[in-house]
């Protein structure tokens, strides 16, 4: 299964993960040990509207030390809406930065930690800044920290990288710095069940991908692969499970678990440990404005179908994890995508076949292509990959 070990240096993140207990009691209990006195929340309107969802629990749990919050944040972290929630924790004075709701949130919320570190109160000087932040040492920065209640599976607290979009230009960007994840993340079930139940699984299929692509790297290694094939294996489980019984708790914290090791098999190797799956999945969402979850939906098997030319043995180790053994791994996918009901070709969200071409260049741009186990060397190659999302 295994090999050769590429040589690396894997920088892992100082975090406290925390399971087992209801997640507004645990930041409560964080923000006291720590001394935090101004506690600001980011989320999304729709979590904003729910009388007692997990962003109210939050709220009143925490008491007194409540600063104010920001719930206007958009899918795919728009950076207008980032630079407006950071000037709001700044004029709170927020101490830490509470992201309650998925990726979007949390990213922004990342990227909300780099504007009040930098000063940044303006759209333009924040579209500038995207290769500042890893050169900065951490003694440099501001005080300000994060912690993350996710709602969904799609495991960007467990990265420092946030992941924003400039709406003038439908074009994703990079922010990184590694004190802007989390310092603690609370992977509470029960604050998953206010979430619709096509954008919770669609997450889930973002953990696949994350898994999938991790394991097909030209850089894995052992840990990277024990990460992964453990992930597809929950995941092909939980996901049905929770579609079939939504309010079982039980399926939701295996999927929360299966999503944490799927972000640490692509976060474990000594590349990205992403592809054209997850290049693709950018152009969708910043371009076309597909939720980050459907994405993996649509791309995914059509990868893995298209690398299947030279990894086909490697694949059929994500097939048997999955329970399928001897199944083209695409194959596989694309039923579990079925079977969740989910959208599974590009017309399912609304493209057309002839924007392929389009499609194909805005993806060819993004890094995680250059990546990917059987080479591209042009558009053209993304859409014959396309063409099977058709």
């Amino acid at each position: 299964m295994t090999r050769d070990v590429q040589a690396g240096i894997v920088n892992l993140l100082a975090q406290s993960i925390v399971f087992g207990k209801p997640a507004h009691e645990v930041v409560a209990a964080e923000a006291a040990r720590r001394c935090l006195r101004r506690v600001f929340v980011t989320s999304t309107r729709s979590l904003a509207l729910l009388g007692n969802g997990p962003l109210q629990k939050v709220v009143k749990a925490v008491g007194d030390r409540y600063a104010g919050q920001f719930t206007a944040i958009g899918a795919h972290s728009p950076d207008h809406d980032i630079v407006a929630a950071a000037n709001a924790a700044r004029q709170a004075g927020a101490e830490v930065v509470v992201a309650v709701g998925g990726g979007s949130v949390i990213d922004a919320t990342k990227a909300i930690l780099m504007c009040l570190w930098a000063g940044i109160d303006n759209v333009e000087a924040f579209r500038v800044a995207h290769s500042k932040f890893d050169q900065v040492s951490s003694a440099e920065l501001g005080r300000e920290r994060a912690f993350a209640v996710p709602t969904t599976f799609s495991a960007a607290e467990f990265t420092a990288v946030a992941a924003t979009t400039n709406p003038e230009t439908g074009q994703k960007m990079a922010y990184r710095h590694p004190d802007a994840a989390p310092q603690v993340v609370v992977l509470d079930p029960a604050a998953t069940l206010n979430t619709p139940l096509r954008l919770l699984l669609t997450s889930g299929i973002r953990a696949v991908d994350h898994a999938a692509e991790a394991f097909c790297s030209p850089t894995a290694n052992p840990m990277t692969e024990a990460y992964a094939l453990s992930a597809v294996r929950l995941l092909s489980k939980a996901l049905p499970a929770i579609k079939a019984a939504p309010e079982d708790l039980v399926h939701r914290q295996l999927a929360q678990f299966a999503m944490w090791q799927s972000i640490l098999s692509s976060s474990t190797g000594v590349g990205t440990g992403a592809g054209a799956s997850h290049a693709i999945g950018y152009a969708l969402g910043a371009s076309y404005g597909v939720p980050h979850g459907e994405t993996s939906c649509i791309s995914l098997a059509p990868t893995l179908r298209w690398n299947a030319e030279v990894n086909r043995a490697r694949q059929d180790l994500l097939a048997d994890a999955m329970g399928y053994p001897g199944r083209p791994t695409w194959q596989v996918v694309r039923n579990l995508v079925r079977r969740l009901e989910t959208p599974v070709i590009l017309s399912d969200v609304g493209i057309a076949a002839s924007e392929i071409s389009r499609l194909a260049e805005r993806a060819f741009t993004y890094a995680p292509m250059r990546d990917n186990p059987r080479p591209i060397a042009s558009p053209n190659d993304v859409a014959e990959i396309l063409a099977y999302a058709t």
